[in-house]
């Protein structure tokens, strides 16, 4: 599998906020967003193809029970299935971390799926030569049906301005999602840029009844990679 990066540290959004984990990130991604976090995992892939027994055995050795598959985005690998199933097999509990767009049959104890918004597409970055790609791929209502139907799920959306309300509400209603189950996460690399958009995204989800995800590793640490 290619992989960027192993580390651990702390679950920094969603529902298992602060959860200590273990992080295996796939280093491919179909999508290229234009606020992406880890560009090493999408724009500039640099990881490196590893043995599914090496990953497994370096993501044991911290003694977590917890491990988050992520990206990039982990359900184009190929390999995807057979590391989940080691995973099971050593006990672990299994977050898939992906934007939605892939369905495969994989071992996850937490599906957290992040639907792309229209915030991401990268009209204006590399002349836009990512943009017609990502559009057509960012949203699959169809795949994220499939994948909300087989597992246990979370959705978290990217917001970076309150009109992307208007499209999150169109997707929930789309999918018939339980608010409950929704989160609304300020999009930033930065502690005072994800405060200031909380502070309004904080109203808009005791309005309309979805759940507020802060980034913890952001507050914690920045915009550092590892952590």
């Amino acid at each position: 599998m290619r992989i960027a990066e192993i580390f651990y540290s702390v679950q920094g959004e969603g529902m298992l906020t602060g959860v200590p984990s273990v992080f295996i990130r796939t280093g491919v991604c179909n999508l290229r967003c234009v606020w992406c976090d880890t560009p090493y995992a999408s724009w500039r892939p640099d990881g490196h193809d590893r043995p599914l027994d090496d990953i497994l055995a370096e993501s044991l050795a911290f003694g977590a029970h917890y491990v988050v598959v992520t990206g990039g985005e982990p359900m184009i690998e190929p390999e995807v299935v057979s590391l989940t199933k080691s995973l099971r097999t050593a006990g672990q509990h299994i977050t898939i971390e992906t934007a939605g767009t892939v369905f495969k049959s994989v071992e996850c104890d937490l599906m957290s799926i992040s639907p792309k918004l229209a915030n991401s597409t990268p009209v204006d970055v590399e002349g836009g030569k990512w943009a017609a790609q990502h559009e057509r791929l960012r949203y699959q209502p169809d795949v994220l049906r499939k994948l909300m139907d087989t597992y246990p799920w979370q959705l978290k959306f990217v917001v970076a301005a309150p009109e992307d309300v208007t499209e999150i509400e169109d997707i929930v209603t789309e999918l018939r999602a339980d608010r409950d189950r929704v989160l609304l996460m300020p999009e930033g690399t930065t502690a005072s840029a994800l405060s200031e958009r909380a502070r309004w995204l904080v109203e808009v989800c005791k309005e309309r009844g979805f759940r507020l995800s802060h980034r913890l590793h952001v507050l914690i640490w920045g915009d550092k990679r590892g952590v």
